[in-house]
């Protein structure tokens, strides 16, 4: 029980923030709970089938390869999953007449993404114990935070645009971008002090975050 508390705890607290920021109009509890469980189960098991398809299709065998890492960082984990969340937001979320501000797309794309970090991180944890809960704390959740706000940022903009395509998938590249750079400094870690990479895009990501949940703040439709 403590273990699920520990994992699931720092996903709570980026919903909370998220649900906070979204200072005008809130979205229906009901869609947020259906996008946050679609993230634990349906991204979770696109990932999964993707995944196995994809390892078939590009077999990666060297782990010390650094271009086979760069290929698993962002093609195999990083495009895989990404993808299997943007599925979510724009199929269910974006369709929806709630989705009516670009904030939503920030709102959506997140609890779809705490929903997918919820589970992984239960995994995680139950599997390499309380340390490994800790650590995913403060890195591998802020970490998909940042990625679903980047990609809920453009969602957001797509939605009440004429180029509607166009941002959607700018919004998944670059939430692939900032994802599989993350997973590649951790991947080739076997390089000494190569993975401090990982928490400087962490760091990157998360001031981009502020700054596409302010302007989008400033930009609200419902603002007095």
């Amino acid at each position: 029980m403590n273990l699920i508390l520990l994992a699931i705890a720092p996903v709570i607290v980026v919903i909370l923030y998220i649900y906070f920021k979204d200072t005008y109009e809130k979205e229906p509890v009901k869609m947020l709970a259906i996008s946050f469980v679609f993230g634990a189960t349906v991204s979770l098991l696109l990932t999964f089938l993707i995944s196995t398809i994809v390892s078939v299709l590009i077999p990666l065998t060297d782990a010390k390869s650094i271009f086979q890492q760069f290929i698993k960082a962002f093609i195999l984990v990083a495009l895989v999953e990404e993808f299997s969340k943007y599925v979510i937001v724009k199929y269910y979320a974006q369709k929806n007449k709630e989705f009516n501000e670009p904030f939503d797309g920030i709102v959506y794309a997140v609890m779809v993404s705490m929903g997918f970090a919820a589970l992984e991180n239960i995994l995680y944890t139950y599997q390499y114990g309380m340390e490994v809960g800790i650590a995913r704390a403060f890195t591998a959740v802020p970490a998909h935070a940042t990625f679903g706000v980047i990609m809920g940022y453009f969602m957001g903009k797509a939605k009440f645009a004429k180029n509607r395509m166009q941002l959607n998938l700018l919004g998944l590249l670059l939430a692939t971008l900032f994802h599989g750079t993350y997973d590649f400094f951790l991947f080739i870690n076997f390089i000494p002090g190569v993975s401090i990479g990982a928490f400087i895009s962490l760091a990157i990501g998360i001031i981009l975050s502020r700054k596409a949940i302010k302007r989008h703040q400033n930009r609200a439709k419902f603002k007095a």
